[in-house]
């Protein structure tokens, strides 16, 4: 049996991990719920003024679903609803990182007017153009979820099977009994 170190495939990955995120795409109208946030951009270095969807990183023990509605809040001050899944997108910005970015379709539910996450900026709505105008999208992923939006079909959320996302807290209560 080989252990980790003598795994030449183990060597391959050993600064690398994946990254799974969820974005929201809400549309009003002709346009879309849009955030302006102090983060990296995608082929800079530091901190910059970006533009992006309602989107973060998934939190241990959150589904995919609740990552998307908790973000949206956080973000935006808007409570959603959740009508599909646009797609999965794969980046890789840098040879250490890949993000799975889990694209959402919502509806705005209510505007909640609570305090913004830190390094948020605003929330604001923009139409496809402003967005294709914009110079500071947080990364090409920006763009191409809004477009898709237009006309890629909605998938269900049923695609999506969360069952046993608890599974290793009902193992480790079940080992204690």
């Amino acid at each position: 049996m080989s252990t980790n170190n003598q795994n030449p495939t183990h060597e391959r990955f050993k600064d690398w991990m994946p990254r799974v995120t969820v974005a929201t795409v809400v549309q009003r109208g002709d346009e879309f719920l849009c955030v302006r946030e102090m983060a990296s951009v995608a082929g800079k270095t530091g901190k910059h003024e970006a533009l992006n969807q309602p989107a973060g990183h998934v939190e241990r023990g959150e589904t995919l679903a609740e990552a998307a509605l908790r973000e949206t809040l956080e973000e935006t001050g808007y409570k959603v609803t959740l009508t599909g899944l646009l797609g999965v997108y794969t980046m890789s910005p840098e040879a250490d990182r890949t993000y799975y970015r889990f694209c959402f379709l919502a509806e705005a539910a209510e505007f909640m007017d609570s305090e913004l996450d830190e390094g948020i900026i605003a929330a604001e709505w923009l139409t496809l153009d402003q967005i294709k105008a914009a110079q500071n999208l947080r990364s090409p992923l920006v763009l191409a979820c809004c477009e898709d939006a237009l006309v890629k079909p909605v998938l269900p959320l049923s695609l999506i099977d969360e069952r046993f996302l608890t599974l290793a807290a009902s193992t480790a209560e079940l080992s204690k009994s």
